[in-house]
């Protein structure tokens, strides 16, 4: 598959599934009652409107945050909910609501977001301590290195009586996002447009440190580059819908696969697959138990383990 005919297919199935997020619901919305009803035309502006958005912007970027963990990183099974980026954003995000509860989502975005950077990059630092021949210690460290910030979040909460908040912060879902609460998703966009505007230093970067600086890349700016748009993208995530796993770890092996490790070919469609995943999860997760709501988070968790173990057990990867 090339990405010059997987694009429009998958903004076609992108574009389909927005139709039905917007229809679907408590109150089934049709286009004569939005136009003929002053009340299904606000929750359509001011709920699924936003809530269709939200899961498209949380999706895409997650996706491509995934992605360019993996090329920082040089390992295919990481992603910012099991490198502990997440669960630092969190830890930000709980401090903030423990010493300042009204300080407005700014405040808290940019906390999260300086927290998830420390937590990523910490988490780069004990990567290139373990030996390259064992791959396979790298999502090992990721898990154990989150479930101890994982760990210290609970216990902070526990004695805070926050824990009703942290379970909700660490289990996305998007029936809270309403417009004026999800704006900031926009941002995650912007991250992600970064990352294919500079696609062409990450996959020179994916080639090492020795490698990248011998072809003149100026590697340490680079991977601060891909550490700012990881960790900004996982707080702004976290911030406004809570935690999504596994969206940043399949998605982008699955693209690979069929076409290849080239950045700037294959990003557009893994923002695109991983805005329609998240998307197929929300509407599943409406449907499931129709009047009332799964997470997202639960879905896509039971999805992506599904989708994780196909990797695991396919066919290798095809180089491009």
């Amino acid at each position: 598959m090339t990405a010059r005919s997987a694009v429009p297919a998958g903004l076609a199935i992108v574009a389909l599934l927005a139709l039905a997020s917007l229809c679907v619901g408590f109150a089934e919305l049709d286009l004569r009652t939005v136009l003929t009803d002053p009340g299904a035309a606000l929750l359509l502006s001011a709920s699924r409107v936003p809530r269709t958005l939200a899961a498209i912007l949380t999706g895409a970027s997650m996706a491509v945050a995934g992605l360019i963990m993996q090329v920082i990183v040089r390992n295919r099974f990481v992603e910012p909910t099991t490198a502990g980026t997440a669960q630092s954003a969190a830890l930000g995000l709980l401090a903030v609501v423990m010493l300042a509860p009204g300080a407005p989502l700014l405040v808290k975005m940019t906390a999260a977001g300086i927290t998830a950077l420390a937590g990523t990059a910490f988490f780069l630092l004990l990567v290139r301590r373990l030996p390259p021949s064992q791959p396979l210690l790298v999502p090992l460290v990721g898990i154990v290195f989150g479930g101890i910030i994982g760990a210290v979040e609970t216990f902070i909460a526990y004695e805070a009586d926050l824990i009703q908040y942290l379970g909700v912060w660490m289990n996305g879902e998007f029936s809270g996002v309403i417009a004026g609460r999800y704006e900031l998703l926009w941002l995650c966009g912007a991250m992600a447009a970064l990352a294919f505007f500079t696609a062409d230093r990450f996959t020179v970067a994916s080639l090492g440190r020795e490698a990248s600086t011998g072809l003149g890349l100026d590697y340490g700016r680079t991977l601060a580059l891909g550490l700012t748009v990881v960790a900004m993208t996982t707080a702004l995530v976290v911030v406004t819908v809570g935690t999504i796993p596994f969206v940043g770890l399949v998605v982008p092996n699955l693209v690979s696969r069929a076409m290849g490790d080239n950045l700037r070919r294959s990003l557009p469609v893994v923002a695109i697959a991983g805005a329609a995943l998240v998307l197929a999860c929300d509407l599943l997760g409406r449907l499931i138990q129709y009047p009332y709501e799964v997470p997202v988070g639960t879905v896509f968790g039971v999805l992506g383990a599904a989708l994780f173990l196909t990797i695991l057990l396919g066919e290798p990867r095809r180089a491009g």
